[in-house]
């Protein structure tokens, strides 16, 4: 059956799961909880296999034509026509099948890991609602559309991070959530107005074909206004800070976020704006160079963190800094294809941070745990498959998209940027490669190996999880191994068929096809081999030696102290941006504007108006007399007016 008018039902049936959510959560009696979470799950999967079906139509037909649907005009004011239609090339089918094959995945384990929560089906109808809003914006076929999706999943994360709202450090992270978000949207919407009054079109095959109308400073306007927005939503420098405090929601929730959805968004949109980005190399030199900056400053505070799920949220910051790196060079299929690769591995180890928490109460410090590979081993070695996934080790998935992207930021080079900018972020990028193994496995041997440092009711209670979460475990870890052989690069015999694919959709050339297989293997040996010494590094830390690190710390006392407060950014912004602008509010806004000047002049009028009547009031004394005496007094001055010559 053709999908061209079917595309609707892509979002609709996580629509509707969220719908039938909400009615039973109105119920007053308790809803079964397999039930709620299979239909909340069963539905993102119906959307999973209409992905398929339409990516299967578009790769037997060979179309390089995206499908098409318009539902209905949506907006006609002047000569802004915005219809509200759906379009699904290579590039969607990427993003529609990771959203929703990774999302089926998140809800299956949330049935097992929220099971006796209370507000169990609340939970699965935002969780639903994520990935209807997370659809529309993948889908959106103009700019207007994408943004309806790009700040639903901005709504939905702030109701799912703040999921335990009675929790106070949970609220003020949802609410961080979605003012910093706020921030990067607006970006996004002048780059909106800007497109429109520049191109009087918001369609994005509309405005690929009327570039040449712009100017190369008006380009460079928009796409940077669009990187603001993805900033924001991608969790780069400045914009970052929101995320590690997402953690606070519950662990499918992180995973939701950080692999599948929310903060992928923004390198689907530098990648589904290309042909603006194209145009405008400074523009593009700021996404890769603001990219590696935070894959590396990320990654710092990943050497100093404790907390499981948070080296996994400073790891996802890092992760997306890889990316834009990625699409920043105009490697687009690279960057994509990493964000593909990432959805597996990262889901993958928060989902196994999440089995862990769920056998051991809560903990999520690493420094408590040690030895849970011999009481969950499924859920151990899973994790350490995601970990050398994003560590880059071959053949797993991570090692063929990171270092597509580490060979494309050597290779390629920006035109009017030096070629020293290349080689800066190739060698940033690849030393943060090492790190990354290195801290990655620093959670690992904490975590799994060694000996247990649970307390004696930890260890009682420590077990391994359920099918319903450790099945997602294997499916993930199966992905993680054999999703990068994808795109097998040309170097090692490959077709790098993931690039071919989204060349179709007319996305950038087939990455590394004319270039030189000996410098790209030679540059492919030393990525492993910094990643095998993070690794290797890692061991001897926390394995053989594990003095080393308190030496460290005490030999760089300031240093430690620094990155363990995270470079002090939350204290930075509290003093120079958050203090005046409360104080400001309180001094300037509250006490003068609101109170003093608006207030003032409400009750002024009303003190004027009282003063007014108790004046007017003295001529109603009562007495006949005064009022015949006023009315002679009258008379007089009218009939005087009448007679006197003028």
């Amino acid at each position: 059956m053709p999908m061209r008018g079917f595309l609707f039902l892509i979002p609709l049936f996580p629509l509707l799961g969220a719908l039938c959510g909400g009615l039973l959560a109105l119920q007053r009696k308790p809803t079964n909880e397999k039930f709620a979470g299979g239909i909340a799950s069963a539905l993102v999967a119906v959307s999973f296999l209409v992905s398929l079906a339409t990516f299967l139509e578009i790769r037997g037909a060979g179309e390089i034509q995206p499908l098409r649907q318009v539902l209905f005009q949506w907006i006609a004011v002047g000569g802004l026509v915005v219809d509200l239609s759906f379009s699904f090339d290579q590039l969607t089918a990427v993003m529609t099948l990771v959203v929703t094959g990774v999302g089926f995945l998140i809800h299956v384990y949330a049935i097992g890991y929220m099971h006796g929560e209370r507000g169990f089906q609340r939970f699965f109808t935002y969780l639903n609602l994520f990935i209807f809003a997370m659809l529309m914006l993948v889908l959106g076929s103009n700019l207007l559309v994408m943004f309806v999706g790009w700040e639903g999943v901005g709504l939905c994360s702030y109701l799912l991070i703040g999921y335990y709202y009675e929790k106070k450090s949970a609220a003020d992270a949802g609410k961080k959530a979605f003012v910093v978000n706020r921030i990067g949207d607006f970006g996004f919407l002048l780059a909106i107005f800007l497109t429109f009054h520049q191109f009087g079109t918001l369609e994005f095959a509309g405005v690929a074909q009327r570039t040449g109308d712009a100017g190369p400073a008006t380009i460079t306007a928009i796409t940077l206004l669009l990187f603001l927005g993805c900033a924001g939503k991608s969790a780069q420098i400045p914009l970052y800070f929101w995320l590690p405090d997402a953690m606070e929601g519950p662990t499918p929730v992180s995973a939701l976020i950080h692999a599948a959805t929310m903060v992928t968004a923004g390198v689907y949109l530098v990648a589904r704006t290309h042909f603006l980005f194209d145009l405008a190399p400074i523009s593009q030199a700021v996404v890769a160079g603001v990219g590696c900056l935070t894959a590396f400053y990320a990654a710092t505070i990943a050497f100093a963190q404790r907390d499981l799920k948070r080296i996994l949220a400073y790891s996802t910051i890092s992760q997306l800094g890889y990316m834009f790196v990625g699409v920043g060079m105009g490697a687009y299929a690279a960057g994509i294809f990493h964000l593909m690769t990432h959805a597996f591995f990262k889901a993958l180890l928060f989902l196994g941070a999440g089995s862990v928490m769920h056998a051991l109460q809560g903990e999520l410090d690493i420094y408590k745990m040690g030895g849970l590979s011999k009481v969950m081993p499924k859920t151990a070695w899973t994790f350490v498959i995601g970990a050398l996934a994003i560590a880059g080790i071959p053949p797993f998935a991570g090692f063929f998209s990171k270092d597509e992207i580490l060979w494309q930021a050597f290779s390629r080079h920006l035109h009017g940027i030096p070629p020293a900018f290349n080689y800066c972020v190739y060698g940033l990028a690849l030393l943060t490669a090492g790190m990354t193994a290195f801290y990655m496995f620093r959670a690992v041997f904490l975590t799994f190996f060694g000996e247990s440092r649970l307390t004696p009711e930890l260890a009682h209670h420590a077990h391994e999880s359920g099918p319903a979460m450790t099945l997602p475990l294997l499916v993930l870890a199966a992905l993680s191994m054999v999703g990068g052989f994808l795109g097998i690069p040309h170097a090692l015999g490959g077709g790098a068929r993931f690039a071919a694919w989204l060349q179709l959709a007319g996305i950038g050339a087939a990455e590394g096809a004319a270039e030189p297989a000996g410098a790209e293997l030679a540059l492919m040996a030393l990525s492993v081999g910094v990643a095998a010494l993070g690794i290797f590094l890692a061991h001897v830390f926390y394995r053989e030696r594990r003095e080393l690190p308190a030496k460290f710390a005490a030999s760089w006392p300031t240093l430690h102290k620094t990155v363990w407060n995270k470079y002090y950014v939350d204290e930075i912004n509290e003093a120079l941006v958050i203090g005046p602008l409360k104080s400001a509010s309180e001094n300037v806004l509250w006490r003068f504007v609101d109170s003093a000047v608006i207030d003032g002049a409400v009750n002024g009028a009303g003190a004027l108006a009282k003063f007014g009547g108790r004046q007017f009031v003295k001529l109603q004394t009562g007495r006949i007399y005064a009022y015949a005496l006023s009315i002679l007094i009258g008379a007089t001055l009218l009939l005087g007016y009448v007679l006197w010559p003028f």
